[in-house]
């Protein structure tokens, strides 16, 4: 006979009756979290072992949680970190790993240089562009995973793909999962989605346009702002603006559809008309330079050292995702591992002219496959059918949280939707694109399970971070830690970004962190004379940008590029762009509580 758990009620003040004490224990898991991938530089999956001890013991000891609920909490995050983002993750590198066992990968690296050879141009179209149309379709992880890939197949460097794809995840966020965070968001405060959405789009916008130009620093330093910053402006402009219009006036599930399709646009328009001075770190014809046979090519970025390119000569760089053996246009011999030599190094490509047009869309096919199946997904009788029928919401077995007001947690209810998931969707693409492919089934299964043994330290990761989340959730240390912030009084506007920012950076999810804080942050609005609009699409706005620093992001990107223990490189390289944002943001969220932007509250 099953019997049910007794009830805990979370405590605010735990640790001697004082709210800051508390405060500052309960940040400790994720202080720790961070000095040990930052400072000591531990492996990712070993950081989140301990810092999930931590807070194991905090949760016991400190915040009074019996041991069976704590374990069944541990239990429920480590399994909503396999399904849905675990999921998601390997479906979508399963996709990738089919791609690169066939001769399209190599026509797919063909056919993208063909858009342009320059890398910093690429950045902009893949990670900012297709990232921000596969955030608005799915989210969780897939744009990064999918948009590395897509940049190792130009012929980027695994780790500078990986840092170009997280930090491009931003802007599309949180209207991302069609506008989920935002949906969520409504759920919990009960402000109208429109009003949310509306201001939501009168912030992220800013982030969006000073991306593209972040992204092309990244690859080629002040040079790449100088030559390219036209360019940049443009995609950010028009994103920006996009995603205001659309959000403020349209549907606010379809907002980044609508940017992401304008921006792609508008890039492709403009590259018509004007290109770059010099074309960085691709081979093919130079524009410019050519007779004298120098061309720009990336400098060794696939480790710690500089990230400025240096000039070569010849007639082909690094890059591409050929395997270097002269063979033509043919496309066959294509390397597993995307091109990469021995040392992790990109080879020379074969050739860089634009395929057929038949070749173009069956080598971008497995993306197209994707999209389809996503968008008909959101079609509203499929996506009624799919939660009908493929969606079960229970309550996790084991717990019985309350807050200090009494009410019931959220956390301990688990929404199980096995159709209508990403990964599932996901599985589907890729099942489709092995039908496509003539991949026979014996060889997408071994696929699969190399993939699998690829991710197992992630897997490790992820699920040890999530874990380390749902038991500071549902022990009550994030909501003493939240509380805190918000006791600021008049000082609360320019903590509730820094909310966001550590809802999202422990979670990994803008959603997450919406269910988590936006309630507490309208609380804290009320409490202090702030417009609790602006409180709460604050959370969700300034949380996108702890989503780069997210362990389980870092995980993924790693895992994607085939550089697992590199997450904490990865920390290092993002965290100053991160803050650096997060200020920029918190600043126009305070100018926005005052009577300087007050009129862009709705």
């Amino acid at each position: 006979m099953h019997l049910p758990a007794a009830q805990y009620e979370q405590v605010l003040d735990p640790i001697g009756d004082s709210l800051v004490l508390s405060a500052i224990l309960a940040a400790l898991p994720l202080l720790l979290l961070f000095v040990m991938l930052g400072v000591f530089r531990l492996k990712a999956y070993q950081a989140g072992i301990i810092s999930l001890v931590l807070s194991i013991l905090l949760a016991l000891f400190g915040w009074g949680m019996p041991l069976d609920q704590t374990l069944s909490a541990t239990a429920l995050g480590a399994f909503y970190a396999v399904f849905p983002i675990l999921w998601i993750l390997i479906n979508a590198l399963w996709i990738y790993n089919l791609t690169v066992a066939t001769p399209w990968f190599d026509v797919l690296g063909r056919t993208i240089r063909s858009i342009s050879d320059d890398l910093r141009i690429l950045s902009i179209l893949i990670a900012f562009c297709f990232g921000a149309l596969l955030e608005s379709l799915a989210g969780f992880g897939a744009p990064v995973a999918i948009a590395a890939a897509m940049l190792m197949a130009a012929g980027m460097k695994p780790l500078k793909s990986a840092i170009v794809a997280l930090l491009a995840n931003t802007a599309p966020v949180a209207f991302g999962a069609m506008a989920a965070p935002i949906i969520a968001l409504n759920g919990v405060t009960g402000i109208p989605l429109q009003e949310l959405s509306s201001m939501t789009g009168r912030q992220t916008p800013f982030i969006a346009l000073v991306v593209p130009l972040i992204l092309v620093f990244i690859v080629d330093g002040k040079r790449g702002v100088r030559q390219t910053w036209p360019v940049a402006l443009v995609a950010g402009f028009v994103f920006g603006l996009a995603q205001f219009v659309a959000s403020n006036f349209f549907v606010v599930e379809l907002t980044d559809v609508v940017a992401a399709v304008a921006t792609v646009i508008a890039v492709l328009l403009m590259l018509r008309v004007w290109q770059p001075k010099e074309l960085i770190g691709m081979s093919g014809e130079s524009m410019n330079d050519d007779a004298a046979g120098v061309r720009s090519s990336t400098a060794a970025v696939g480790g710690e050292g500089s990230d400025t390119l240096t000039k070569t000569t010849g007639s082909s760089e690094s890059g591409g995702a050929g395997d270097g053996q002269g063979k033509g246009n043919s496309g066959s011999g294509i390397p597993t591992g995307g091109g990469l030599d021995a040392e992790g190094n990109q080879q020379e490509p074969r050739d860089n002219t634009r395929p057929a047009a038949r070749s173009v869309w069956l080598s971008v096919a497995p993306y197209l496959i994707i999209i389809v199946v996503f968008s008909l997904a959101q079609i509203p009788p499929i996506k009624a059918w799919l939660t009908q029928v493929g969606g079960v919401t229970f309550h996790w077995p084991g717990l019985d949280v309350v807050n200090s007001s009494g009410d019931p947690v959220g956390a301990q209810n688990l929404r199980f939707d096995h159709l209508k998931a990403t990964g599932t969707l996901l599985l589907i693409s890729g099942i489709l694109t092995m039908i496509l492919y003539r991949i026979a089934p014996a060889k997408g299964v071994r696929i699969y399970g190399a993939t699998l043994k690829t991710l197992r330290w992630t897997i490790v990761t992820v699920c040890s971070v999530l874990a380390l989340s749902f038991v500071m959730n549902l022990s009550g240390q994030t909501t003493t830690l939240g509380v805190a912030l918000a006791s600021a009084g008049g000082f609360f506007a320019l903590l509730s970004p820094l909310l966001g920012w550590i809802g999202v950076a422990l979670t990994g999810s803008d959603t997450s962190s919406n269910s988590l804080f936006g309630q507490l942050q309208v609380a804290a609005a009320e409490e202090t004379g702030l417009s609790p609009t602006l409180m709460a699409a604050s959370n969700s706005s300034a949380g996108v940008l702890g989503k780069m620093l997210s362990l389980q992001n870092l995980a993924i990107a790693a895992a994607a590029v085939g550089l697992n223990g590199v997450e904490g490189t990865l920390l290092r390289k993002l965290i100053g762009w991160s803050l650096g944002l997060l200020v920029l943001m918190t600043l126009l969220i305070w100018l926005q509580s005052t009577p300087v932007l007050g009129w862009m509250v709705p």
